[in-house]
């Protein structure tokens, strides 16, 4: 039988992906200080022997303020760096999957408490909180703390921060970088009108807008050498007069002509005013959009559940890529369930060899040694 498109490689700017699926980046609200922990080493552990083609690291901070909560991982330090590459160490010696990871800054979404504990906006002056920022002095909800203005030294700052943490990436051998410019984070503010009021180069008209986040991506593109780039990017606000898909296909187009790798394509997180509708695959037309005007890879994301599912997304060519996220928190061997199903392959780590049920004798690949 042929090959199901979704177990196919993919190369992504000398990247090569044994299949198309990804591990999307996940918070797990269990650090301390920025620093990874054994839960991470668990965690990450754990879906490197999934089978997947890519592993995504959650987002991570590239300033203590930009993190959501006071839990969020970082990577802005040498004590950070050392911590998330003890973590890489112990998943690198028993998986070979390509690992990436998101960087990240939270904004106006920052300085809140974990979400099992709540989640709420924790203002300025009380313990585990901070001063957020974004592009204009608008709260996320009424009633929190407002953010304070980015001036130009603060973008600077912000800009050689997520530049100085693609740098330590690349010490660490991380295979790729994300951008995270999606879900109401502080670059995604930058690109929405419905929070970005500012009257300067970096506000009003769509170019202006996009000013920021591109820099920023210049910024890391220039310091993450030899390996992938990608963004990820909310393709709707889902709220009248905000961001929509028409903006984020200008963003990918101007992404594209500098050299991004992938563009990843989420939706919402910016207003708590959204109204998405939610519905299996209900993110993929906006991934498909995106794909027909641009040239570089695609990912599309959301409710993507089940097998025939997935395999149709990549088959018609909506996406060239799927990514998982809560599915494979629910399921960390979907892809193998997946691969079983579709008629696909998976490598598997030695010591998982001999669980495969007869009917499926070949569906583990051995690791490469």
């Amino acid at each position: 039988m042929p090959t199901p498109k979704l177990f196919e490689p993919v190369t992504i700017d000398g990247l090569t992906l044994p299949n198309r699926i990804v591990i999307a980046p996940m918070c797990q609200y269990s650090a301390t200080d920025g620093r990874m922990n054994d839960w991470h080493l668990i965690h990450l552990g754990g879906l490197a022997q999934s089978g997947a083609g890519l592993l995504t690291i959650e987002a991570t901070a590239v300033l203590p303020e930009g993190r959501i909560t006071y839990a969020d991982v970082g990577l802005w330090d040498d004590a950070t760096e050392a911590a998330m590459r003890r973590t890489l160490a112990g998943v690198r010696q028993w998986s070979g999957m390509p690992v990436a990871i998101q960087l990240a800054h939270a904004g106006r979404k920052a300085s809140t408490e974990i979400p099992w504990k709540g989640g709420r906006h924790i203002p300025p002056g009380t313990p585990q909180s901070w001063q957020t920022v974004a592009p204009s002095a608008v709260p996320y909800t009424d009633g929190d703390n407002a953010p304070m203005a980015l001036d130009r030294d603060g973008m600077r700052r912000v800009r050689d921060a997520f530049a100085a943490a693609a740098k330590r990436a690349a010490a660490l051998g991380i295979d790729a970088v994300q951008i995270h410019a999606a879900h109401g984070y502080l670059l995604h503010q930058f690109l929405s009108p419905l929070v970005n009021r500012r009257d300067d180069s970096y506000g009003g008209s769509l170019e202006n807008r996009l000013r920021f986040p591109l820099e920023v991506f210049d910024a890391v593109r220039d310091s993450f050498t030899g390996g992938p780039v990608t963004v990820r990017v909310s393709g709707t606000d889902w709220v009248e007069g905000g961001w929509d898909i028409e903006q984020t296909i200008a963003l990918a187009r101007a992404l594209e002509s500098r050299g991004c790798s992938a563009i990843h394509v989420s939706s919402g997180g910016l207003s708590p005013l959204q109204r998405i509708p939610v519905h299996p695959g209900y993110q993929v037309p906006l991934a498909r959009a995106v794909k027909a005007e641009t040239k570089m890879p695609v990912v599309a994301v959301g409710l993507i559940t089940g097998y025939e599912q997935a395999e149709a997304i990549v088959a018609n060519g909506e996406a060239d890529m799927i990514a998982l996220a809560r599915t494979v928190l629910y399921d960390p061997r979907w892809p193998w369930h997946a691969a079983a199903h579709l008629g696909g392959h998976v490598t598997a780590a030695s010591q998982y060899l001999r669980c495969q049920p007869a009917i499926h004798r070949d569906l583990f690949k051995l690791p490469e040694s």
